[in-house]
Parts: C-alpha cells; sequence; structure tokens
C-alpha cells in the first residue's frame, strides 16, 4: 500500500519551524518547568516549617512534667501482669443442656467395625 505525505492544506511558518527543529517547543517547556520548581521552593519549605513548629512546640513545663510521669517499661512485668489478670476475671459456668440430650454431648454412633446381629 503507497504511503501519502503530509501535505497540510495551511502551512504557517511556526509549523514548519517547529517541525524542522522540534527543540524549540521542548527546550523552553523544560525551562518552565525547571525554573517554576525552583521559584516555588520557599513556599513549600516555609509550608513544611509550620507544620514542623506546631508539632515541636511545647514549653520547658510541658517538658518536665512529661518525664516525671513516665514509668520505666518492662516487658517481663508487662507479662506477668497480663497473665495475672486473665486468670483471675473469668469463671467457669454450666450451660443448660436441651432436652434429651446427655450430659458429655451427643451419644455415639455405632460404629461400622461393632458387631451387629448378623443372624447366627
Amino acid at each position: 500500500m503507497a504511503v501519502f505525505p503530509s501535505n497540510p492544506v495551511n502551512k504557517t511558518p511556526m509549523s514548519q519551524l517547529l517541525r524542522k527543529y522540534p527543540g524549540l517547543f521542548g527546550v523552553p517547556f523544560v525551562l518552565l518547568m525547571v525554573g517554576a520548581s525552583f521559584m516555588l521552593t520557599p513556599f513549600t519549605q516555609t509550608r513544611y516549617d509550620l507544620q514542623d513548629q506546631r508539632v515541636k512546640q511545647m514549653n520547658k513545663a510541658e517538658e518536665l512534667r512529661l518525664d516525671q510521669k513516665r514509668k520505666k517499661f518492662d516487658i517481663r512485668e508487662e507479662y506477668f501482669r497480663l497473665s495475672a489478670a486473665s486468670d483471675d476475671e473469668w469463671e467457669s459456668k454450666r450451660i443448660k443442656r436441651p432436652k434429651g440430650l446427655p450430659e458429655w454431648g451427643v451419644p455415639p454412633t455405632e460404629s461400622p467395625n461393632s458387631p451387629k446381629d448378623s443372624g447366627k
């Protein structure tokens, strides 16, 4: 099949120039993006600095109060405390059985290996 060349009806000098030198469009665009990134850096830095100040803002009285209330953490002590608490808080209670059900659960059915009346 024949390849048809691209022949636009109205060729503008700008389209011919961009077709001949594609960097005339790409290079300024990239420079604009990089420049905008550098121009917006102070604004983004200000945003993160303000957020950092909100998080870290604490006076000396609050710092001292936090240190006084802090208790040293020991994993063994926590283990023994939790295991002792779990043993004391529950109580075994029996539930009512449905009528006709024996005390120890469902009565066993006859197993296939048990001797049956074979008519001997």
